[in-house]
This record gives C-alpha cells, structure tokens and sequence, in this order.
C-alpha cells in the first residue's frame, strides 16, 4: 500500500510541477491503481468498529489517494466545474481522513470571502488555530506521517501566511522544525530550497542566494524544482536591485517553465525598463515588446484567471499606444504585490537603496511630459516611498505619503486600488503606534471605498466583501504586530475588480 501510494505521489508532484497533460493522466491512472491496492485491504463490513492494524493503515491510505486523485481535478480542467468536483471529492475523505481536519483549515480560513463561499458550497470550514494545533501535535510525533506535518508546517510558515494570509508566519518555529532534518540531509534539496526561503524572509539574501543555489546543484532529475528556485532568485536579486541578474532568472523561467508565462514576460519587461537602452541591446529583446507579449500569454487553473497575470496584463495595456507612457518602476510596483518591502525592511541599506530607487523614478517623472498617468503614477510613487520610510522608522514622512495618496482620490484614471491599499498602509502604521481608534477609522474607509462614482453593484459586493475579510484579519491581535500580507489580499482584490 504505502510502496504504491508512495509512487504516486511522486508522480502527482511531477504533474503539479509541469502541468504537463500526459504528467497529469499518468499521475491520476497510477493514484487510481494505489486506491485499488488500498481498497483489497480495507475492512469489508462498515457496521463493525473495530479495526485491525492493517485495515487501519489501509483506511489512511486509501483517503489519501483520494485526497490526491482531487488535487489532480484542479489541474485536468480548465473550467469551473472541476472546482466543484474537486471540492466534492475532497469533502469524501472527511469520512475516512484525520489528517484533511490537520491541513485544510488554516489553509481554507486564509482565502478570500469570495472563495471561502464557492468552498462552502462544497460543505468546507476554515478553523486556522485548530489546524495549526493538529499539525504541530502531529509533527510531535514519531510516525511515518510527523514529515508529511513538518513539510505542511514548513510550507505555511514560509509561504502560505506570507503570500495570501497576513504575514504571521512564525519563522523561529520554521527553523527549529527544519534544523533536523537539515542535519540529517545537509544535500536534501527540499531542505535546502526551504533553508534558503527562510533566509529570504529574514533579509538575509546573500545566504539566500547560496541555498537556493546548492538547492538546484544537489538535483538534477526534477528540472521544475530548480524552477521554485529560480522564482526566488529572481526576487532575491529584485530586492538587491540587481535588475540584469533578475532579468536572468525571469527568462529562464520563461523559457523552462509553464506556470505563468505572462507573470515571467511581464518580469522580464519590468527588469528592462530599469536599464539603459545600451544595457538592454545586449538581451536581444525590448521592454516595448515583451510588454505587449503579457495579454497573449494568460492563462486559467480550475477556471480562474490567475490573479497576478490579470494584474500584469491591466499594467501592460498602456503600452499598446502609439507613444506609451512608461511605468515608473514596475519592479518595485510587482515587489509590492509579493510582499517584498516586508523582506527589505528588515535590512535598512536594502530599504534605503530601494527609497533612491523610488526618488530616481519620481524625477524621471517630474521631467518627462505630463500624461493621462501621470497622477497614478506618482501616486504609486508615494504609497511605495511611505513603505519604505515607515520601515526605516520615519512614521511621520511616511503617514505624509500615505495620506497624499488619499487626498487625489477622485484624480485617479486607471489605478483606483492604490487608494484602498494607501488606507489600508495608513491604518497599520497607526496600529503599530497604538492609535487603535484612527486605524479602525481608515481601515473602514478602505472597506467603503468604491472607484467609481456609481459602481457596479457587482464590484461594489465584491470590493466591499473583500476589504471586510481583511478588515477581521488585521484587527486580529497577531496582525497589530506583523500586518504584512494583507496588502496583497487588498490589492487583488481591488486590481482584478476594476476595468479601464
């Protein structure tokens, strides 16, 4: 059972890694017959309560099959009703599972509201501290499944709770759960390619750099692992501001990976605007073309757009006109996005380098001819310079930027959802000064922020719905502290609500 099992989920890892059609059939015939193997050992009578070791070790297994065979759904189609398939399949394994009660509610409590409902059709709940609680205990074991709940924990630690929750991702436990197996396995790469995440979020991108590299040394079977690795290594170089090697990574990726050929063409252009035109010769390609490449690349997973694709796509349009008018710096626009001033603000010459980054855009700016952008523009400008200079500790020059944002808010042509985000910045600094009644102020602003003088009622739902799950997520007391992510949420929401 576990030989199959095992098996099959290692090819479910390929075919998550290239999305691969024929990756992706052979996965889901060979989970089919793992299921089959664990089904001849199951008990034969569900009126009985008691169990034998084997029909046990069989229930575990057979769930887990399941389980994987509807992840696979995810990927074989496109449309929406692969979704609701998954989701019933998965809803199945309740009935046979522990662990679907270990993983899947911290992860189902992260999602925005809008998906937590399409979740809760199929019968879902999202309980993060129970989640939390099962898989530590579970990690605190010594079963054949304490590493399935260490890697669970390592991935929500360092990645989960900082790309879609808000940030409270405890890094301390990360490393105290990964040391050991570290040791064990010094040339492990998924130890080695979790070692160097760590030290990304800590800032330390230089020890970054190393692991991530002797994570794709230590392997050379599994192309799509050096992949993960290469998409650190292009953000790891973007917040040294290193935009050539950046650049380097972002093509590779864009010529070896399939898993958003539009967020890598729309990188690749971003790190070329940075450049001088002599500098970009030397690449064979322009920033001009690859920008208009971003629309044709898009593509959907179970029927959604992917949300930093629609993002890119909305930013690139500007340049289908006959004289585009630049982006002032889209790097550090998409860093915002990622979370990435979170990273560089834990280091103050990598928060300072970036602010004259931001003070050499704005003058470009200034000294360029006045455009339909121009205002969004600069504004961009402002919501950046005041997160730079909030971790530098300049709370008042940053409160500065923030609201100037606020105060053109009827001006703005295309990028209404700087104003939200702006608020929603504005509100965690004034939490972090303990100025509680100012914060819940600016942060229901943020939730009634509409763009448009009469909006849709569509997008007013879903803007309004939106801000409010964030709004619970940052007066959590954890989020006082560290309100880091919740930005990203925001602004997704916001940019993939609003049409030009």
């Amino acid at each position: 059972m576990y030989h199959a099992l095992t098996y099959a989920t290692i090819l479910e890892m390929q075919a998550m890694m290239t999305f691969d059609p024929q990756h992706i059939m052979t996965a889901g015939n060979t989970m089919k017959e793992a299921q089959v193997v664990c089904q001849r050992h199951r008990k034969k009578s569900s009126f009985s309560k008691s169990f034998t070791e084997e029909e046990l070790h069989a229930e575990v297994c057979y769930a887990e099959c399941l389980l994987q065979r509807a992840a696979l759904t995810f990927l074989q189609d496109e449309n929406m009703i692969s979704f609701i398939k998954g989701g019933i399949k998965i809803l199945l394994i309740v009935f046979f599972l522990t662990l679907l009660l270990l993983y899947f509610p911290q992860m189902i409590s992260m999602l925005p509201t809008r998906t937590l409902k399409l979740l809760e059709f199929v019968g879902f709940s999202g309980n993060k501290e129970f989640g939390l609680q099962q898989l530590q205990d579970g990690s605190a074991e010594t079963t054949i499944r304490s590493f399935l709940c260490n890697m669970l924990l390592l991935c929500y630690h360092t990645f989960m709770s900082f790309i879609l929750g808000t940030g409270e991702g405890d890094v301390d436990d990360a490393e105290k759960l990964l040391q050991p197996f570290l040791k064990k396995y010094p040339k492990g790469s998924i130890f080695l390619f979790f070692a160097g995440r760590i030290e990304e979020i800590k800032g330390n991108l230089d020890a970054a750099i190393t692991r991530f590299q002797e994570c794709c040394e230590a392997q050379q079977q599994w192309k799509q692992f050096h992949h993960m690795c290469y998409w650190e290594l292009m953000w790891c170089f973007t917040y040294k501001r290193h935009w050539k090697m950046a650049y380097f990574y972002a093509d590779l990726l864009s010529k070896e990976n399939a898993w958003s050929k539009a967020t890598y063409s729309y990188m690749k252009a971003a790190y070329l605007s940075m450049l001088t035109k002599d500098d970009c010769l030397t690449f064979g390609e322009t920033a001009l073309t690859l920008f208009r490449q971003v629309s044709t690349l898009k593509q959907k997973i179970a029927g959604k757009s992917l949300p930093t694709e629609k993002f890119a796509i909305r930013k690139a349009r500007r340049y289908f006109a006959e004289n585009p008018a630049p982006l002032p710096a889209p790097p550090l626009e998409m860093m915002y996005i990622w979370n990435g001033y979170t990273v560089i603000g834990k280091h103050k010459d990598l928060t300072e380098g970036m602010l004259k980054t931001l003070g050499e855009a704005q003058a470009k700016l200034e000294d360029g001819p006045r455009t339909e952008f121009s205002i969004d523009d600069q504004c961009l400008i402002s919501l950046l310079k005041g997160l730079c200079l909030k971790h530098l500790g300049h709370r008042d020059e940053a409160e500065h930027y923030f609201t100037l944002v606020d105060w053109v808010l009827m001006k703005f042509m295309y990028d209404h959802y700087l104003v939200p985000n702006a608020l929603l910045e504005h509100g965690l600094l004034c939490l972090e000064q303990g100025r509680r009644d100012e914060a819940i102020k600016l942060l229901e602003s943020a939730k009634r922020y509409s763009p448009l003088r009469d909006p849709p009622t569509s997008y007013k739902r879903r803007t309004r719905k939106g801000a409010h799950h964030l709004h619970k997520q940052t007066s959590s007391p954890r989020s006082r502290k560290k309100g880091s992510l919740v930005r990203h949420l925001t602004h997704i929401t916001h940019t993939t609500g609003v049409s030009r």
